[in-house]
């Protein structure tokens, strides 16, 4: 497998007025995030709204991107099921399409909170799928974390060789990085928490907010390699813009990235954009941000 950056945003998936994929403000997305430095994507993960997918749609995401971008850019895509059954349709998708790994969000229904059932489902996708497996837990999506021992266990099968640890808790972090082999990835899926994931030993981010501030995350990211101190500063400017984006979720998002120039369409249903009353504000924190970031990366 080839080694994935240290930096891939969680990128959104921009729909229209009928939940359609609108295939030109991707592509366009696309290439935005590769002028800025962005060389791997996730695709239809729960920014992407992944969870609303329909079959086939995540093949077209992954086919546009290569068309677009060609074999370069590492592709990492979501996977969001009940069952594994379920889960090894999509990624024999996804796999077909030209994905390099799978990105697999626990279950949320009936086996959430049975620990031995989610160890169970994740080895079973891992033993059927042709793909490398990060596992994904995200509790604010799924009302459920996945327990580092869990991860631990996991971490055994071949195919199963990171995380994206959601949960914005360096602790637990810590206590995954320390329990798995060395090269195991795990990488914060917190934008609040990114600086004390990376201490705690993750390998980069996943985040929702390289959709607007890519290049403040990639900054952050390579600053903590070397210097704590020194991207302490850019983790207090990543923390102020999206603590009041992020209030909104994967709709602030979307607003969000809006306003650094991706073209985003709508939510796809029952989600809602921002109220029009707030996208101001919104505008005017990524504004800020934007030029800071600038400031930073010129400094």
């Amino acid at each position: 497998m080839r080694t994935p950056p240290n930096f891939m945003p969680a990128l959104i998936t921009p729909f229209d007025e009928e939940g359609d994929i609108i295939v030109e403000a991707h592509a366009h997305n696309l290439r935005v995030q590769t002028s800025r430095g962005v060389t791997g994507f996730v695709l239809g993960g729960s920014t992407g709204e992944g969870p609303y997918f329909e079959a086939g749609e995540r093949a077209s995401l992954l086919d546009l991107a290569r068309q677009e971008l060609g074999a370069t850019p590492f592709l990492v895509c979501g996977v969001q099921t009940q069952s594994v059954r379920q889960a090894e349709h999509q990624v024999s998708e996804i796999a077909d399409a030209g994905a390099d790994a799978a990105l697999v969000m626990t279950p949320t229904s009936l086996a959430r909170g049975n620990h031995e059932a989610m160890r169970r489902f994740f080895d079973a996708v891992a033993e059927a799928s042709p793909l490398p497996i990060f596992l994904y837990s995200v509790p604010a999506v799924t009302g459920y974390d996945l327990p580092a021992e869990s991860v631990a266990a996991l971490a055994q099968h071949p195919k199963i060789i990171g995380l994206k640890d959601s949960g914005g808790r360096p602790l637990h972090t810590k206590e995954v990085v320390q329990s798995t082999p060395d090269d195991f990835m795990v990488y914060t899926g917190s934008s609040g928490t990114l600086l004390q994931g990376m201490a705690a030993g993750a390998v980069g981010a996943i985040t929702a907010s390289g959709n607007y501030l890519p290049e403040l995350v990639s900054a952050l990211v390579s600053t903590s390699r070397s210097s704590v101190s020194e991207a302490e500063p850019i983790q207090a400017r990543l923390t102020k813009a999206t603590r009041e984006i992020e209030t909104y979720g994967v709709v602030g998002t979307k607003a969000a990235a809006g306003a650094a120039g991706l073209w985003t369409g709508i939510p796809r249903k029952p989600l809602q954009p921002v109220p029009r009353t707030e996208l101001a504000k919104i505008d005017q924190i990524v504004k800020a941000a934007r030029e800071s970031a600038d400031e930073l990366v010129a400094g």
